[in-house]
């Protein structure tokens, strides 16, 4: 091994929060596009951009490969590799989800787009923004209380969205007759809420790479 390479291999901070960073900034371009989606009138417009967070996807599933390979070849990480691995799994999961959430609105087509798929697309969205702050903070493992600050914003975004949830299906099932329309919005409702929870996660494994880092 030359020397280039072993000293490589001993700047995590450099290697890992730069592609970190991006993740979260692509997670946040497709919530923005997600936001767009339950605005739109037509199928067309609706296919359009799907297909863009689909490409959003994509562009994460190649930053997740190039994460885990860095994570193989590095001896010292930026911080514990598990959590490393935890963050890098979760930040995925919750572009797949918000994927998932506009397939759905677009394969079921429902007859309409239910005013509460737009608040949770903007509930997704802020905490999006959150996640994307609280990621660039681990620039720096001293700035705990702005961390913090952000991980307590989607713990209470993450709570509006369960009461948005759990009101739009108690009101679903008293006033949808169709059953099969009621199982597609049923289902496009869990799926938007599934991205709520999966930014949540991201933000307690964010808490738990601080309390082990300060």
């Amino acid at each position: 091994m030359s020397i280039n390479i072993f000293f490589q291999k001993l700047k995590p901070k450099k290697k890992f929060i730069p592609i970190l960073i991006k993740v979260a900034e692509n997670i946040v371009d497709a919530a923005s596009l997600l936001k767009e989606l339950m605005k739109t009138k037509t199928w067309e417009e609706r296919l359009l951009i799907t297909n863009k967070i689909k490409e959003r996807e994509h562009f994460g599933d190649s930053y997740t490969h190039q994460l885990y390979d860095m994570l193989h070849s590095s001896f010292i990480t930026p911080f514990d590799r598990e959590d490393i691995q935890l963050l890098i799994t979760s930040l995925d999961e919750v572009i797949d989800y918000i994927n998932s959430s506009a397939q759905r609105i677009y394969l079921y087509k429902p007859k309409t787009l239910p005013l509460d798929f737009e608040k949770l697309a903007n509930i997704i969205y802020e905490g999006t923004l959150c996640m994307k702050l609280a990621v660039e903070n681990l620039k720096d493992l001293k700035n705990f209380s702005k961390i913090k600050e952000q991980c307590v914003r989607i713990n209470d975004l993450e709570n509006i969205a369960d009461d948005i949830y759990y009101l739009s299906i108690s009101y679903l099932f008293e006033t949808e007759k169709d059953a099969i329309e009621l199982i597609k919005i049923k289902e496009i409702l869990q799926t938007l809420e599934i991205v709520t929870d999966n930014i949540e996660d991201v933000a307690d494994i964010l808490k738990t790479i601080m309390i082990k880092n300060t």
